[in-house]
Parts: C-alpha cells; structure tokens; sequence
C-alpha cells in the first residue's frame, strides 16, 4: 500500500528552504499533489507562494530540501529541463510574448512529449475559450486582462504538461472573466489535471479543490481537504483574513 500511496504521488516539496540573496523566504516548507489532484496554495500576501512556485519551477532554486516530481529529483535541474518533464506554469502577471499573435503565443512552446490520448490543440483551446480564436490574430498587448489570462492558460496547456501551475489565478480580473476561469479549471479538474493553484478565494477554493496548504512565513501551518478547511473559520481568519 505504501508503494501504492508513493506511485500516485506526482509532486513532493519536502523541507525546502528558498533565499533571495541574504534574505531566506521558504523556512522547511513542504506540500504534495498526487495524480489527477488539484490542490491550492493559500497565505496572505508575502507569505511564499510565489517562492514557493518558483522554487519548484527551478526559476529561484532551492538551497535545501527536496522537490521530486514525477518520480525524479529536480531541486538543482535547470527550470527548462522542469518544465519538459511536464510541468506548465501560469505565471502571476501572465507574462504572454506582446509582440506574438494568440496562435503565435500558443504555439510557440506546443508539444506533446508523453503522447497523451487527447492531447490538447489549437482547435481544443479555442473551443474551451472562444474568445481567444476570435482574436487569433491579435497581438499579446492587444487583448484585455482576462484575455491574456486565457492565453496564459492556454499556453500552458499547449505544452500537454502533467502538473499546472497557476500563480494568482483570477488576481486583477472582472467576475464575470473569473467565473470563466473557475469554470475552466472545473473542466480540467474532470479531464484528470493534476493542478496547484494559487488564488486567495476560499469559496471557489474549496469548492473545486481537493485539497489546500496554507502557508505563513514560508512555513507550511496547515494542510487538509475542503471539508476541513470549512470546517475551521478561525483557520481562514488567522491565516487568510487581511
């Protein structure tokens, strides 16, 4: 059973420590996502999460602990070499290229390394949003907020990854543009994506979720499933509330 619960195990961020320069950030932090999970990353603002994605992406690398995925060890792999085992990042701000068209930003990093059965395509992301093949010709700093996060998206899933990251998911976006993320990421979760989310609403958190890490200082104080985090309104306020 032990092999069993080790296999299903797609993530692990055991005990790692992050540092800018002389300034450490990630105190021990730990957390884990099995296969076909979604699991967010809650704290208040400067509490980690971005470090912590960062960390895992290999971007700001940890200097201690261990961050296996898939299997492999991937703490000191250069961030290129962890985004082709499989992991798709949408990064906090978007970053879409803003001189490449929507087809040109969701192309440019496409590919199906693990030869998935329904791999996702051109066609499939402008079914899930219209509105980016009604502007597949526009230009990145052409399309709104909620567009670029539509691209950011696609872009990432373009890349058929096995884990998706997103960093501030709805932060900056209007509520109809959120509910359309939230629906996304519902789908996605359907279709088995194994998801980390960062966002700061608890109540599409917890109700999409399977699981959540909350995080104070760069340590992890909390882990556990929906019910349990609804279940403890004194957790939301002492760890989440502003």
């Amino acid at each position: 059973m032990a092999d069993k619960l080790m296999d299903d195990t797609l993530l692990e961020v055991d005990g790692i420590e992050t540092c800018y320069g002389l300034s450490q950030v990630l105190f021990g932090l730990s957390l884990s996502i099995k296969s076909g999970e979604m699991v967010s990353l809650m704290g208040r603002n400067g509490m980690g999460k971005t470090t912590t994605i960062r960390s895992i992406m290999g971007l700001t690398p940890a200097r201690a602990g261990s961050i296996r995925f898939a299997g492999a060890e991937v703490r000191t792999q250069p961030s290129y070499r962890i985004a082709q085992l499989g992991i798709g990042l949408v990064p906090e701000g978007r970053q879409i290229f803003p001189n490449l068209t929507v087809r040109e930003n969701l192309v440019a990093a496409a590919a199906d390394r693990f030869g998935s059965s329904n791999p996702w395509t051109l066609a499939a992301i402008y079914v899930m949003f219209p509105r980016l093949a009604e502007r597949a010709s526009n230009m990145g700093n052409q399309l709104s907020g909620g567009e670029q996060q539509m691209l950011a998206i696609g872009r990432a899933l373009m890349t058929n990854p096995k884990l998706l990251i997103l960093d501030e998911a709805t932060e900056g976006l209007a509520p109809l543009i959120r509910e359309e993320i939230w629906n996304c990421l519902s789908l996605l979760k359907s279709r088995g994506q194994s998801i980390l989310v960062v966002d700061k609403n608890v109540d599409h958190l917890a109700r999409i979720c399977d699981r959540h890490t909350i995080i104070e200082r760069g340590r992890t104080v909390w882990s556990g499933t929906s019910d349990e985090l609804l279940a403890e309104p004194d957790l939301q306020h002492k760890y989440l509330g502003i």
